[in-house]
């Protein structure tokens, strides 16, 4: 098999299907990060070089050359597939690795899109550039949509044991790509057609943004009626039945949340033509958590007599979500804008982050985080990083801030 993208998504999946004695071939335009690959060095949080080493061990290589492609069976195409600056689809990475497909298309082919898209992508944007080589997808080659589910840093689901949804474009396409799947991830689940598992990736998403949405609204209003949200989400989830707890926070990061649910509102619009309001409002709801978490800041100053003009601002955890060094679209970010257009001295601590400089601003990093503690107006914890001694860290801290709920000591202001 051959896996276009040696990103998140491309390299662990190439793991897992080396580790189950299928040969791998992996493609990336990207020539430095090939060399680093077949060197033995990884450049993602979930694998370590021993991964790598054992890969090359068993056969994997990295490669800029597409000729490589036409000797594999299957061909997965796992590249990003981020927003445009007008807040749309692009899809540019796709279409790109598409027509690169095509180059070696050959009849018998396999070939698979995993990166997250609206529905109707794999049908309307890809078989028609595959079709243009002359082979028809379903008679000369298998053509198919899997949704990728990697869920970087958990210890517990991986490749292997996370179910995989498999649509193909023709039912023969289904069961060709499900038994593909099958020879290295413990359950497949086929699905009716490549809309239905295109549709099920941003269903995924959009329910956990709309919940986080939820309860990110309420935690605002609880706060000016002096109700503690933390304890209400835990007493709601003593319920067996009828509720899963979703929690509220400075906003939502990574590569799916923020991104996958404008993939199926930008389609209802273009489709037909009206809005959809969950996801908008949701958007609308948890963009503007950094605002608001500057706001609880604001007002913690200003119960110390104290003006966020010139007051040190420590933020703790800078990743999207713990035990990661993963940045992406991570709420920090625009925090950190906030509050350095409001003339604050901006410092961070992460222990997975060295240097950091979210959309060009560049923060420093403190070396001695109790000193920093000691010394910051407010710290602001944004992650919670299992490297963090958080009870320790709310007793040395001048003031906190918990954007986490992840503090019971009573004198940590939380969300």
């Amino acid at each position: 098999m051959a896996i276009i993208g040696l990103g998140y998504v491309g390299l662990p999946l190439a793991q897992q299907a080396a580790r189950s004695g299928l040969s791998v071939i992996g493609f990336d335009l990207n020539g430095p990060m090939v060399e680093s690959l077949n060197g033995g060095t990884s450049h993602i949080d979930d694998l370590t070089d021993a991964d790598i080493a054992e890969m090359l061990s068993l056969g994997f290589a990295a490669t800029t050359d597409e000729a490589a492609l036409a000797e594999a069976d299957a061909v997965v195409i796992c590249v990003p597939t981020p927003l445009s600056v007008d807040g749309a689809p692009d899809l540019g990475a796709v279409i790109a690795a598409t027509f690169t497909v095509s180059h070696q298309l050959r009849k018998n082919h396999l070939i698979v899109l995993e990166s997250t898209t609206y529905p109707g992508t794999t049908d309307e944007i890809v078989r028609p550039i595959l079709e243009a080589t002359g082979l028809v997808a379903g008679i000369d080659f298998h053509l198919a949509f899997s949704p990728e589910r990697i869920d970087p840093g958990n210890p517990t689901y991986g490749v292997a044991n996370t179910p995989k949804v498999v649509g193909g474009h023709t039912p023969a396409s289904t069961k060709v790509a499900t038994a593909f799947y099958s020879r290295f991830i413990d359950t497949v689940v086929p699905s009716k057609g490549t809309r239905e598992a295109e549709t099920t990736k941003l269903l995924e998403n959009t329910y956990r943004h709309i919940n986080i949405a939820l309860v990110n609204e309420m935690a605002q209003f609880c706060h000016e009626m002096d109700i503690d949200l933390w304890e209400v989400i835990r007493n709601a989830a003593t319920k067996p039945f009828g509720f899963q707890a979703f929690y509220p926070g400075p906003g939502v990061g990574g590569h799916c949340i923020p991104i996958d649910p404008n993939y199926l509102s930008y389609k209802v619009r273009a489709t037909l033509g009206r809005p959809f309001q969950f996801v908008e409002l949701a958007q609308t709801i948890n963009r503007q958590m950094p605002s608001y978490v500057v706001e609880r800041v604001t007002e913690l100053l200003n119960n110390d007599g104290k003006a966020m003009r010139g007051s040190t601002i420590l933020l703790l955890g800078v990743t999207y979500k713990p035990n990661i060094a993963d940045q992406r679209e991570s709420p920090a970010t625009p925090l950190a804008h906030l509050l350095d257009d409001r003339g604050a001295n901006l410092v961070f601590h992460d222990p997975y982050v060295e240097t950091w400089t979210p959309g060009g601003v560049s923060v420093k990093r403190v070396a001695d985080l109790v000193e920093a503690l000691r010394t910051a107006d407010v710290s602001v914890l944004l992650q919670n990083h299992s490297e963090y001694d958080l009870k320790a860290i709310a007793a040395e801290a001048t003031c906190l801030f918990d954007t986490k709920g992840a503090t019971d000591n009573p004198a940590v202001a939380r969300l």
